[in-house]
């Protein structure tokens, strides 16, 4: 074989008899399949699994005060915080402004295979919901005994032939860096860039935070969709005063007074 494996070596790996395969058959295995690197790191993280804390019954994940703050700091920029399997933990006011009306939305997973409407929100679904179950392939491959993986799955494939079809290419792509397409009914499309960064105190979680290019037309469809944020946020921020109408937020100038971040309830 071009790996430098016999036939009946690699069967015994595909039927799982052989559990500890040397570093230079998996890059010989990795050349051959000419696996990306995503591919590559989630090979190695199922021949060698890294020692994993015991799991709690329970699925729900905090997000620290800090992280909180950063959220609340970014008024004209959609940002929130993903748990492992892509539960939406936490949002800023202006990313639940972007994703509000939609069914699913605790879950980007469930949002994406489970809403019809996710068609009309990512007008290129085929490459979002592709990205999403190759994700969440390359984060089940870091913590397979996850409990709760194998009932996310389910899920996902007894109500969408289309992740069927996607989990069983075994595609593996983590995720870090994009361009996307949506679409808003307030604001129609915009164009934005996502950036996913790791929570280092918060193993499994990422925070997302989406930018427009400067000067562009999504960069003022963020703008309006950053006002759309704050007087809800005055709205409900008022409403326990007995003031009268409502004030708005200021959006700009700093060391002002910032809408909140909050909590979604998601499906634990």
């Amino acid at each position: 074989m071009l790996a430098g494996v016999s036939t009946d070596y690699y069967v015994r790996l595909e039927q799982g008899r052989e559990r500890r395969p040397s570093e230079p058959v998996l890059d010989s295995l990795a050349r051959v399949l000419r696996l990306n690197a995503d591919a590559k790191d989630y090979l190695y993280e199922i021949a060698y699994p890294r020692l994993r804390r015991p799991r709690p019954a329970a699925r729900a994940e905090r997000v620290s005060p800090s992280l909180m703050r950063l959220l609340g700091d970014w008024r004209h920029t959609p940002a929130f915080v993903l748990g492992r399997w892509m539960d939406m933990l936490a949002v800023n006011p202006v990313a639940d402004v972007l994703y509000e009306g939609l069914e699913h939305r605790d879950n980007l997973l469930r949002l994406v295979f489970l809403n019809p409407r996710a068609r009309q929100f990512y007008p290129d679904w085929e490459k979002t919901a592709h990205v999403k179950a190759a994700h969440l392939r390359a984060v089940a491959g870091a913590d397979p005994d996850d409990p709760f993986l194998p009932e996310l799955v389910r899920e996902l494939s007894s109500g969408s032939e289309d992740f069927r079809r996607m989990w069983a290419r075994h595609d593996v792509r983590a995720k870090t860096h994009e361009i996307k397409r949506i679409h808003h009914h307030h604001v129609g499309e915009l164009l934005l860039t996502y950036e996913s960064f790791s929570v280092n105190n918060a193993p499994g979680q990422q925070l997302i935070v989406f930018q427009a290019e400067p000067g562009s037309t999504s960069e003022y469809a963020l703008g309006i969709l950053g006002r759309l944020a704050a007087e809800r946020t005055a709205r409900a921020q008022g409403a326990g005063r007995d003031e009268g109408s409502p004030r708005s937020l200021p959006l700009h100038p700093a060391g002002q007074e910032t809408p909140s971040p909050f909590m979604w309830n998601t499906r634990l």
